[in-house]
This record gives C-alpha cells, structure tokens and sequence, in this order.
C-alpha cells in the first residue's frame, strides 16, 4: 500500500510539473509575441537621427517617429522624414522608414528583418520598399474614423498587435 502511494505522488508530481512546463511555455510564447508601444524616453533610444534610402541621406521628424517592443528585445520603428532633397518621384512614394529586427507581418503580408521605405498611398495602401525604393510587399489599409485627434504618424497597441497609423489611416502589424 504506502510502495502504491509513493508511485502515485511521483506520478502526480510529474503530471503537475509537465502540466506546469507547458503552461509556462505557452506564456512565454505570448511575451516574445506581445508588442508594447514605447514612450518618448524609450523611443529616443531606438529612433535613428536620419536614414539612407534610395542613394539619400534624410533626417528624421522625431516628432513623428514611433517605435514598439516585440517581446523582450525586439523593435520595430517607424519615422518620417524630411524628403524634400528627394527627387519628386522617390517623394511621392517614400513618406518614412519601417525598421524591424524581427519578422513581422503588416496588412497579413510577411516581412521579414530589415530596414524599409514606406508610403501610404491614396489609393488606400501603405506601400514597403527596400532601400533602392523597390516595392516590397503592399497592404490594403482600414480607415479609422472614429479616432479624434490624429497625428501625422504613430502606433497604438490592440490585442492582435499594433496599429500603424498615418493620420486616420492604419494597417495592423503583428508578431510572425
């Protein structure tokens, strides 16, 4: 009887512990994955004064410049820049910079690390271009109509990632 006893606390332990493990995993699981929007002190840290695109060196409007933790230790930043040094062909499809050093996903299209151009177009798109200002992936994008006071550039945290906005414009990335 106690020998019966015994096999069944260890195997009650092993059952709890497996139990436990795996529910720990799939909250760590959750944390790399969750993004948190920085604040202007966090934000300053990640934010590049300027950045090289298509041949240019453009400094960035810090005032419109946005960044988000994956996880533990990974960003995602985003900015607009000054482009009127730009030729108007590269201005009209290059707005900012998309900096990730995770994979993540915009609009539901894959993209993967890297730095990038972006630009919302008028047509309802936010456009990404590698660094020769060759198009990359582009997403549709939804229109918020019910947000208040929108700034020329930021990201606001959801359940399912963040919201990148341009004015009242937004596309979701999320974790890959």
């Amino acid at each position: 009887m106690e020998r019966s006893m015994k096999i069944v606390r260890k195997h009650s332990f092993l059952l709890v512990l497996a139990l436990t493990l795996t529910f720990a995993g799939g909250f760590s699981i959750k944390a790399q994955n969750s993004f948190e929007v920085l604040n202007e002190a966090e934000k300053a840290k990640v934010v590049p004064a300027s950045f090289y695109f298509a041949g240019q060196s453009a400094p960035t409007q810090i005032r419109n410049a946005a960044a988000a933790r994956i996880g533990k230790d990974r960003f995602v930043v985003a900015g607009m820049v000054d482009t009127s040094g730009y030729s108007s062909e590269i201005a009209a499809k290059y707005e900012g910079f998309l900096i990730t050093d995770s994979p993540i996903s915009i609009g539901g299209e894959t993209l993967g690390v890297g730095a990038y151009g972006f630009g919302f177009s008028s047509d309802g798109k936010v456009n990404i271009l590698d660094l020769g200002s060759k198009p990359v992936l582009s997403a549709l994008t939804k229109n918020d109509s019910e947000m208040k006071r929108p700034r020329p550039l930021q990201m606001i945290s959801e359940a399912a990632g963040i919201r990148f906005y341009k004015g009242k414009n937004y596309v979701l990335i999320s974790p890959k």
